[in-house]
Formats: C-alpha cells, sequence, structure tokens
C-alpha cells in the first residue's frame, strides 16, 4: 500500500531539498535562484507562491510561482509557472498533483490565466504542459545577445545613447513614468510601477532598470531585472519587463538610447542575453525590436485558462 502524497507550502527548512531535487533533473545546482526566490516568497507571499509534494514527511517535488500585476502589458493579474520539478526516484503522478494544488492557488486568489515557458528542445516538459490542457499562447518570447552590434551613428558622431540623458531609476519615477505609460496604453497602471520600483530599488540586488530625461523631466524609461533560474534557464539572463516613451519624445532615438544603456550596463556585469516577451500582433513594438537586435528565443511561451 503506498503512502499518502501530501502538496502543502513549501517551508523555509524545505530549501536544501528543493536544491537537491533540483539538481537530480537539471544536473545543474541552483542554490542562488532558490535562495532568491524563498526570500521572495516570505517577504511578499502576495505575489510568489510555492508547494511542496511530500511523502511521509519527506520532500519529493516541488513547484514554483509567481503573480504577474502588469509585466509585459498584461491588463489582468496572471500566474506564472517559473519551476516544477520531481526526484526521479518518486514514481508518477506527482507533477500533475503539483499543477494541480497550484492551479487552485491561484483561482482562490482570484487568478484565471496561468502561463509558463520552455526550451522548444525540452520535450518531456513540453508533453507534460500539453497533458496538463496548456496550448502555445499568442505571445513571442524574443532575445539578443548584449554584445556591441551595428549601432549607427548620428550626423554628429554620436550614438543614441550619447545624446539622450539616461540615469538610474529612482522612486520618484513612478508618477512620471505611469502617467508616460497611461499615454501610450490608455490605461492607469501606477500601482504595478510602484510595486516594480520597489521592487528593484528595495528587494533586487542587480539594479538595471533605468529612466531618459530632458530638463530633468523623464521621457522614457525600460524595466528590467536580472534572472538567475525562472523556466529553468542555468545562466544568468536579463529580462525586459517593460519599456516606454513618451510619445512626444519618439522622434528623439529615446527607446533606442534606452536599450543601448541597458545592453552596456548588463555587459559590465557579464550578463550575456536579455529576453522578452511581446504579443504576436504587436507590430509597433516587434518592429523596433527588431531593429534594435532582437530575435526569436528558441523558446515557447504556453498558457492555460483556469477555472
Amino acid at each position: 500500500m503506498s503512502s499518502q502524497l501530501d502538496i502543502r507550502p513549501l517551508r523555509a527548512a524545505d530549501f536544501e531539498r528543493v536544491v537537491e531535487i533540483d539538481k537530480a533533473v537539471t544536473d545543474r545546482v541552483r542554490r542562488g535562484f532558490y535562495e532568491k526566490r524563498f526570500a521572495a516568497t516570505a517577504e511578499n507571499p502576495q505575489d510568489f507562491l510555492g508547494l511542496a509534494a511530500a511523502r511521509d514527511g519527506a520532500v519529493v517535488g516541488f513547484v514554483l510561482a509567481h503573480l504577474l500585476r502588469g509585466e509585459f502589458g498584461v491588463t489582468a493579474p496572471v500566474g506564472v509557472l517559473d519551476a516544477i520539478a520531481v526526484d526521479p526516484a518518486a514514481g508518477g503522478g506527482i507533477g500533475q498533483r503539483l499543477l494541480a494544488g497550484l492551479e487552485q492557488a491561484l483561482a482562490d486568489r482570484g487568478v484565471q490565466e496561468l502561463r509558463t515557458e520552455a526550451d522548444w528542445t525540452e520535450h518531456s516538459l513540453v508533453t507534460f504542459f500539453s497533458a496538463a490542457g496548456f496550448r502555445l499562447a499568442p505571445r513571442l518570447v524574443l532575445h539578443r545577445s548584449t554584445a556591441p552590434g551595428d549601432e549607427p551613428e548620428g550626423e554628429d558622431g554620436l550614438l543614441a545613447r550619447d545624446r539622450v540623458a539616461i540615469r538610474s531609476l529612482m522612486e520618484g519615477d513612478v508618477p512620471a513614468i505611469a502617467r508616460i505609460d497611461r499615454h501610450i496604453t490608455g490605461h492607469d497602471r501606477v500601482g504595478y510601477y510602484a510595486r516594480k520600483a520597489e521592487e528593484v530599488l528595495k528587494r533586487s540586488g542587480v539594479r538595471v532598470s533605468l529612466v531618459a530625461e530632458a530638463d530633468g523631466q523623464p521621457m522614457g524609461f525600460v524595466m528590467a531585472r536580472v534572472d538567475f533560474g525562472e523556466f529553468g534557464r542555468t545562466e544568468p539572463a536579463a529580462v525586459m519587463d517593460t519599456i516606454g516613451v513618451d510619445p512626444a519624445n519618439r522622434s528623439r532615438q529615446v527607446g533606442q538610447a534606452l536599450l543601448s544603456q541597458l545592453l552596456t550596463n548588463l555587459r559590465s556585469l557579464h550578463v550575456e542575453q536579455v529576453t522578452t516577451q511581446v504579443a504576436w500582433n504587436d507590430f509597433a513594438l516587434l518592429r523596433f525590436l527588431e531593429r534594435n537586435g532582437f530575435g526569436l528565443a528558441q523558446r515557447l511561451s504556453f498558457v492555460k485558462p483556469l477555472g
């Protein structure tokens, strides 16, 4: 008779076991990523969650997720599955139980959609998502190297980032950034930008979000973070969540300058890749990113409705 499998919240005492299971699955140690996620869950349990599958008190699997509340242009909270792993010696069916527990926990928070990513070569994971009811999302995963590209010089011999004043994001920028975003999207997302500013200024150890300004007033911004393991990545990568330019300043190459400075800063941190997600029919943003060196990543984006 098999022992009962319990699905429960992850605890601080589960940390070493989580790292051990992940190493058994990926053959890599991602201690830094899990340290950050356990800390984020403890500090911000409304937006981060983790579940463990335990048999006879021993953890045999886990799942980690967080909520998006504005990143990549979303207008309603969605859940994002960041990591799921099961001890290879634990038997079958555990991943399905963990996923069911996660879906219920998200539904209890009013979340109606779950997203995730996988490299297209991760056939077992793609098969798992397919069997669990996920479908391909109408979003494209884009990336580019942070290596210097063929950035054109202006007639004055300067690069775009040399003609625009760019600095690190500050907490006081939130109202101006929200105003720029409202001009672009038509939505008031000041709450989202307040949360993101708090994240990058107080919780993140690596600050890479930037603001472009003229006469002391913000006219554009890029929100980015350095990721150490989401979606099974084993090498550090930057994730660009949001970029926006005041429509009155688009002719000044502000967006190009922000990206150029972001890539320069990331190179100094020895981060070699930056990724983002874009709706497949956001043609203006896709054209802008393509002109600035982004291309399709070898990753698939999945979505599953909840409820």
